[in-house]
């Protein structure tokens, strides 16, 4: 289930990401502290018939702005990632899904460093799963969320409302 207070965000973030949308990734559930991903194999499959790897980064990679949207103030802060990297463990020739779960206590220490910092740092370890719920890659980054300087435009300010 997704709350309706995250669909126009959610609405708003894949269909501005051309990569993404192409990807057909679907946003299954989201609530403070939780999302799950669904990226199908069809369209997504490489030249040896197994999920494309750029495909996996990408889906992998959205999950700090999804986690963005679920759990921190979007009027107040924006996400970026600092670094990521991954790990292919077997190929995926299935569809895939993406879960995570950040803590309440987790979520209040983030967005009190950056109400006090104007940013703070987050890092997830990540298991993209097939339909079997074996992984086929990992990831490890690190993303930020940080306060909109003055005049900068908020893309959440009118479609998240």
């Amino acid at each position: 289930m997704i709350e309706e207070k995250y669909r126009a965000a959610i609405d708003f973030a894949l269909s501005s990401i051309e990569g993404l949308r192409r990807t057909g990734l679907k946003v299954v559930e989201m609530r403070p502290g939780y999302v799950k991903l669904f990226m199908p194999f069809q369209g997504n499959a490489g030249h040896i018939g197994t999920i494309y790897a750029g495909s996996l980064f990408s889906f992998g990679e959205c999950m700090g702005g999804m986690i963005h949207i679920a759990s921190f103030d979007m009027s107040k802060f924006f996400p970026l990632v600092k670094e990521v990297s991954i790990k292919f463990k077997r190929p995926a020739v299935t569809d895939v899904t993406l879960e995570l779960i950040m803590s309440e206590e987790e979520i209040k220490r983030i967005q009190d460093e950056a109400d006090k910092n104007g940013k703070a740092d987050f890092v997830l370890d990540l298991e993209i799963k097939d339909t079997q719920e074996k992984a086929v890659s990992t990831l490890h980054g690190v993303w930020q969320i940080r306060k909109f300087p003055e005049g900068m435009p908020n893309p959440f300010a009118v479609k998240s409302s």
